[in-house]
């Protein structure tokens, strides 16, 4: 059958539609989205406000259009940390039903989490062993560790690259203080987390989803996405700690002239980067693989369990 994954998220609105059945790998069919930053629009009492709301409802009926005109079947829309965490979310998900009839889901942040581990499970297989996963989104950032499919330890945080540069990082280029600020503060949210996954033991494989990572990954020098979905990309710690001084001293122009990166992730890059070393230290994690499969997937791959089982 031909499902639709509506995914509102902290920066993007993504419609995917995969053709897919129990038991096989979904396969992707078509990708609609519209840059929409909802984590930006909140307003100092934390709500959408009604603009932000109004294009939101304008984004979704267009991905409803797109999913109706490629065949879709069976749509499974949901929302992330924007829409969670906004003050007014019962009236921007009621004001979304009534306007385009489409009841959102919003998942909770282990929720989050502990899907995004599933898909990184089913792409990498069995034998990766224990499993570190890491996941930075446009509001928060996942962390799931385990050796089955459903990992041992999931935790949200609100570290989302969208978030941290529009309450840490003003400036263009951003002044170094706010820099400096913004690391501590990244690093002591993540080191309260630690001591939950390091009873675990050592993971035996650790690997990124999302864009941020996958940009990061490219700067470093991994393949081009033109490449295929099958090509090993690696970021190496070393690496990356090289690069966090040189964005830091770039402006978001000087960043979207970087290799995969795009104008509308440029802004948010340093931030990305600052979360990503720092998990990757205070994990001491040397070096991590790029999974092309996260949330999306694993609402999907979720979707197919169910009904296998029915």
């Amino acid at each position: 059958m031909r499902l639709g994954v509506l995914d509102v998220g902290s920066n993007t609105v993504h419609l995917l539609v995969v053709d897919a059945h129990p038991g096989a790998r979904p396969l992707p069919a078509h990708s609609h989205k519209a840059e929409l930053r909802l984590a930006q629009l909140l307003d100092g009492d934390g709500a959408i406000g009604s603009d932000g709301v109004d294009k939101l409802v304008a984004v979704i009926q267009d991905a409803l259009q797109a999913a109706e005109d490629k065949g879709v079947e069976d749509l499974l829309p949901f929302a992330t940390s924007a829409v969670r965490e906004a003050s007014n979310a019962d009236d921007v998900l009621a004001r979304v039903q009534a306007e385009t009839g489409v009841e959102l889901q919003v998942l909770a942040g282990e929720e989050e989490a502990r899907l995004t581990f599933l898909a990184a499970r089913r792409w990498f297989g069995w034998s990766a062993g224990k499993l570190l996963v890491l996941d930075i989104g446009g509001g928060s950032l996942e962390i799931a560790y385990g050796l089955d499919e459903e990992p041992d330890a999931a935790v949200s945080l609100p570290l989302g690259a969208g978030r941290l540069t529009a309450g840490w990082l003003p400036g263009d280029p951003p002044d170094p203080e706010d820099v400096r600020a913004l690391r501590r503060h990244v690093r002591a949210e993540i080191a309260r987390t630690v001591g939950e996954f390091s009873r675990f033991g050592a993971p035996e494989r650790v690997v990124a989803t999302s864009k941020t990572f996958k940009q990061l990954a490219r700067i470093a020098g991994a393949a081009r996405s033109a490449e295929g979905l099958y090509v090993q990309r690696e970021l190496k710690r070393e690496s990356l700690e090289a690069w966090v001084p040189q964005l830091a001293g770039m402006t978001t122009a000087e960043r979207s002239e970087l290799p995969g990166v795009s104008d509308g992730r440029a802004n948010q890059l340093l931030a990305g980067a600052l979360v990503a070393e720092g998990a990757m230290d205070l994990f001491g994690v040397e070096g991590l693989e790029i999974c092309p499969w996260a949330l999306r997937e694993g609402v999907i791959l979720r979707r197919l369990d169910h009904m296998a089982s029915a």
